[in-house]
């Protein structure tokens, strides 16, 4: 039901873990998530731990799934030397190719202990019916 749009971004990934630098709104950094079906919806968990709720945005145009979020550097006094910044800031994105069969305009989202999940059920058409079978004389009467 879902799939990556980009093959490269681990690779990515790891050259920014390697090389220290971070995510820029033209070349923003990876976030790790899980997706996942529960039920009658498919659950995407994204990992964005410090980052404040209104630093996220969440688009869906179509079946395109986009969601980007800025972590700041929090606000220091002037007499704070930093002694060690291991934490990455800057500017994460993610976006995911939604198949048909799911509802994209019933997406729910939640923030919570730095886990953005997203909810998007699955659409009534693409959920398994029963096709009933007509009886031959009901079959008549309609053509005749």
């Amino acid at each position: 039901m879902l799939m990556r749009t980009d093959p490269f971004r681990e690779l990515d990934r790891l050259a920014q873990q390697l090389t220290g630098v971070t995510g820029t709104w033209s070349r923003p950094s990876a976030m790790p998530m899980d997706a996942y079906r529960e039920g009658e919806e498919y659950v995407i968990a994204l990992d964005l731990p410090g980052v404040a709720k209104d630093a996220i945005d969440i688009d869906v145009e179509r079946n395109m799934l986009t969601v980007r979020a800025e972590r700041r550097p929090a606000a220091k006094a002037d007499d704070v030397q930093m002694e060690l910044s291991e934490r990455p800031l800057g500017v994460f994105s993610r976006q995911l190719v939604l198949a048909d069969t799911l509802d994209t305009e019933h997406i729910t989202a939640d923030y919570e202990a730095g886990v953005l999940t997203l909810r998007i059920p699955i659409a009534e058409r693409a959920k398994p019916r029963k096709i009933a079978i007509g009886v031959e004389a009901d079959h008549q009467q309609i053509s005749g």
